[in-house]
C-alpha cells in the first residue's frame, strides 16, 4: 500500500474502498472480501444508508481500530453545529467506533453558505476533541474553500471531488494541492464501461499487462489522489487494490490527462 500525509501528519492510505450503493443485505459479505483483500481504508457516508451494518462487521474483524482508516461524511440536512455534532455521534455509534480518521462536509451548501461555515467550526470542535484525527470537505469549489480559509482555524486536509479521466481536475487539484490539501477522487473510474473501454484506456492496459480499470486507478494514485473505487464483485474488489506492482510513464500519464472533458458522470 501507498500512503499520503495529511498536512497534520496523519497518514492516509491511497487506496480505499468505498461503500456507496452497498445494499445492506450485501455488507458483510462485501466488507469481509474486502478486508481480505487488504483494504484498510474505508469510504462511508450517512446518506449510503448501510453504516450500521458496516458497524456490524467492523466490531467482528481481527483487524485491529488502529489499523484501519475509516471516513465518513455529514449530511446537508444534518448541517449546522450541533446538527453535526449530533450526526457526528450517530455516524460512531452505528460503526461502534470511538473516533474517526477523517470526517467531511458532504456537500457545500449552496443556498446557505453559513450553515456550512457553521458546521466547519463543528469539525473543528470534534477535531480539538480528539474525536477525528483529520477533517476536510468533499465537491468544495476553490471559491468555497477560499470562504472556509478565511474563518478556519484549521484548514480543511482533504477535499473530495468526482475525478476521473474524463474530469481530471486539474485546476482544482492543484489548487488543493498548493494549500496542503490532499486529494481524494470519488468515482475514479467513472461508471459502467464507458471510460474502461476508451481506446486509449484499453491500449495503455494491453501495454501494461493488466485491465483498464487498474491503469485508470494507477493514474489517479501516480497524479497524488487518493481513491476508493467500489465494487459488488469479488473479484472485482481484488482486481482493483492489485496496482502496487507497476506505475505509469509520465508520458502515459499526459495521455490519460488529454481525455479531459470537464464531464460529470455522477451529476448534471
Amino acid at each position: 500500500m501507498e500512503n499520503q500525509t495529511l498536512s497534520n501528519g496523519v497518514t492516509i492510505p491511497m487506496m480505499g474502498f468505498g461503500t456507496y450503493l452497498i445494499d445492506k443485505a450485501d455488507v458483510k459479505d462485501m466488507m469481509q472480501t474486502a478486508l481480505d483483500a487488504g483494504y484498510r481504508h474505508f469510504d462511508f457516508a450517512e446518506i449510503y444508508g448501510n453504516q450500521a451494518e458496516i458497524g456490524d462487521v467492523l466490531s467482528q474483524t481481527d483487524v485491529a481500530r488502529e489499523d484501519l482508516f475509516l471516513t465518513s461524511k455529514v449530511w446537508n440536512t444534518d448541517q449546522g453545529y450541533e446538527s453535526t455534532l449530533k450526526a457526528f455521534d450517530k455516524a460512531i455509534n452505528d460503526l461502534q467506533v470511538d473516533y474517526l480518521d477523517l470526517y467531511l462536509i458532504h456537500w457545500p451548501n449552496e443556498d446557505n453558505f453559513q450553515l456550512s461555515l457553521d458546521t466547519w467550526k463543528a469539525l473543528e470542535t470534534l477535531y480539538k476533541q480528539k474525536k477525528v484525527r483529520a477533517i476536510g470537505v468533499s465537491n468544495f469549489s476553490k471559491d468555497q474553500l477560499q470562504q472556509v480559509f478565511d474563518m478556519a482555524e484549521i484548514k480543511p486536509m482533504v477535499n473530495q471531488i468526482e475525478r476521473h479521466p474524463y474530469k481530471t481536475q486539474a485546476e482544482l487539484g492543484a489548487f488543493d494541492t498548493a494549500n496542503g490539501i490532499v486529494n481524494e477522487g470519488y468515482s475514479p473510474i467513472g461508471h459502467g464501461h464507458l471510460i474502461l473501454e476508451d481506446p486509449v484506456i484499453v491500449e495503455l492496459a494491453d501495454n501494461y499487462g493488466k485491465t483498464p480499470a487498474q491503469v485508470v486507478l494507477r493514474w489517479q494514485i501516480d497524479t497524488g489522489f487518493v481513491v476508493f473505487p467500489k465494487s459488488s464483485k469479488p473479484a472485482r474488489i481484488k482486481e482493483n487494490i492489485d496496482i502496487f506492482d507497476f506505475k505509469l510513464d509520465a508520458e502515459d500519464i499526459k495521455k490519460i490527462d488529454a481525455l479531459d472533458q470537464d464531464k460529470h458522470l455522477n451529476y448534471d
